[in-house]
């Protein structure tokens, strides 16, 4: 065979190869094969796909294909569900009572401030305070203390009036619309609000203004809450350092806030919002609620919608209640859970918050790193705590891909392939500057087979949980957790030295943190509340006084 005949040959087999790909994927006009030049196939090809149009993305768009906590998928859950539930599983519960006040008011605004939210709550709904006067004490301690914290990247001093003073109104015409209405909160600077910035906590993005407002945003405001402020986040969701910063903590300014929740967790334990909504991809609403000694909720993945969010990964968001009890978060939680169009993987499932429940009725485990306190409290209370089982290691890999995916269109706008990093670039920058790169050289098989092997290890820690309604976790095994999409609770329950080992060790609040079964957060939070009754941890405060 002549040398020629090979070549060919060659381009014959490289031209149907090419065709057959494009033709799959419908960009090619066969026509544009007639009369083309024959002896150059591949560039034809190539040519072809660089005319195609394509979507344009940004940072928000979802994949076709969503991720489910549950080992099983959608269908057998919902399967599961009817069976215990019925019809019933799709109705919203009633709002949780609020307990009635006794005892006197308080007068003095830094008490007031640091009341919880169910306690604000019956203040505002008896009208014995006004949502102007407690949304204006909320701004002028965000404007006192923020330079200090650098807890808030806008202060939205005109909108918080306005909704204080609408729902002044309404609760005077005696249109009380829950145990939120009057509430002032500030939301995490991941989340779109109308008519101002969301920075993402980015210099990149300081003046990026999406006009709408996020979902959760939405929810709140139809439940009569008030905001008043978003909050700071390490720059794209990591750490507690941001364009103006690091975000402090106000038990002790001289360590960070944690991230990347950390303006979230700053203000509420400062006492400049009531509450706060942040968001955990892996540890940033348990992580800032420990270090700043909050009670948090990290939903069950899917529960609440991120529509509105930045996206750092599709499968593994979750946004969440940042609070100064349980309690708190079970309000919140009830006001903004369930399904949404706008949230491919969102979903409802039921959300019954008991405030008095059989510790007898729960089978509670523990891990070899729970405090014994705790442990030993939750005994008091009737709770029979077993050891648990070995649980599964952490092994699956996801994140870098779904990141770099999101990002691509900041790192490789109109996908042209950035620049390589330069090489004299000092760790800390390289880390920063090539963080959403590193999932761009990820093989899309190597990505699949990941996701295959994070449904075997979900599998895994049903098998380990199986009999568990929930369990006691010195670590909250963030990392697994987050992986499985399994839900958490932060719980004050002490109050002691910190890293005693450290240059300057501090004394501060002990946390630890409640791991639930899958879509058992009702279950979580009313053990957490019952603890709460009978301990005052979660009502200590820090010492601004030298703040500002």
């Amino acid at each position: 065979m002549s040398e020629g005949t090979v070549r060919g040959a060659v381009e014959r087999r490289e031209f149907l190869k090419a065709t057959a790909v494009v033709a799959a994927t419908g960009s090619m006009n066969p026509s544009s094969l007639l009369g083309s030049d024959r002896a150059s196939p591949v560039r034809l090809v190539a040519q072809q796909q660089q005319e195609q149009q394509l979507i344009p993305l940004g940072n928000g768009e979802s994949p076709a294909l969503s991720f489910q906590a549950y080992p099983g998928g959608t269908g057998s859950l919902m399967d599961k569900l009817w069976a215990e539930h019925g019809s019933a599983l799709f109705e919203r519960t009633p709002p949780i009572t609020l307990d009635p006040w006794e005892g006197p008011i308080p007068t003095d605004e830094e008490d007031i401030a640091f009341l919880p939210v169910h306690r604000l709550s019956v203040l505002l709904r008896d009208r014995s305070i006004s949502s102007v006067e407690l949304t204006q004490i909320y701004l002028d301690r965000l404007i006192r203390y923020d330079p200090v914290l650098l807890c808030a990247v806008s202060i939205l001093e005109g909108r918080a009036m306005e909704e204080a003073q609408q729902a002044d109104g309404e609760i005077r015409s005696g249109n009380w619309r829950g145990p939120l209405h009057g509430i002032p909160y500030g939301v995490k600077d991941l989340f779109s609000v109308e008519g101002t910035r969301t920075t993402w906590g980015s210099e990149d993005f300081e003046d990026q203004v999406i006009n709408e407002d996020s979902e959760v945003v939405e929810r709140l405001r139809t439940a009569g809450a008030v905001l008043i402020a978003k909050l700071a986040t390490g720059e794209f969701a990591r750490g507690d350092q941001w364009y103006r910063g690091r975000t402090r903590n106000p038990w002790n300014i001289e360590e960070g806030s944690s991230g990347s929740s950390a303006g979230p967790g700053s203000a509420t334990a400062a006492g400049c919002v009531a509450f706060a909504i942040g968001t955990e991809t892996r540890g940033s609403i348990v992580s800032p609620s420990r270090r700043n000694g909050l009670s948090a909720l990290r939903p069950t993945y899917g529960r609440v919608s991120r529509y509105g969010g930045m996206v750092l990964s599709w499968s593994m968001d979750k946004t969440g209640p940042m609070c100064r009890s349980v309690e708190d978060c079970a309000h919140v939680f009830h006001a903004i859970h369930g399904a949404s169009e706008r949230d491919p993987a969102s979903l409802t499932t039921p959300f019954a918050f008991e405030k008095i429940p059989d510790l007898g009725d729960f089978r509670i485990g523990f891990t070899e790193d729970a405090p014994e306190t705790f442990l030993e409290a939750l005994t008091g209370l009737g709770a029979n705590v077993t050891e648990m089982p070995e649980l599964p290691a952490w092994g699956s890999e996801q994140l870098g891909v779904e990141s770099a995916s999101a990002f691509d269109f900041h790192i490789a706008p109109g996908g042209v392939e950035p620049d390589p990093l330069p090489d004299d670039l000092d760790p800390a920058e390289l880390s920063r500057r090539s963080r959403f790169r590193n999932g761009r050289d990820t093989r899309g098989m190597d990505y699949v087979n990941e996701q295959r092997r994070r449904l075997i290890l979900m599998r895994e820690m049903a098998e380990a949980i199986e009999g568990f309604d929930m369990f006691v976790s010195g670590s909250g095994e963030t990392r697994l957790t987050n992986d499985t999409g399994h839900p958490a609770v932060v719980v004050p329950y002490g109050f002691g030295i910190r890293n005693p080992e450290a240059d300057s060790p501090t004394t501060m609040p002990l946390t630890t943190v409640l791991v639930g079964d899958l879509f058992a957060d009702d279950k979580l939070l009313s053990v957490a509340h019952l603890f709460q009754q009978g301990t005052d941890w979660h009502l200590r405060r820090p010492d601004l006084s030298t703040l500002g």
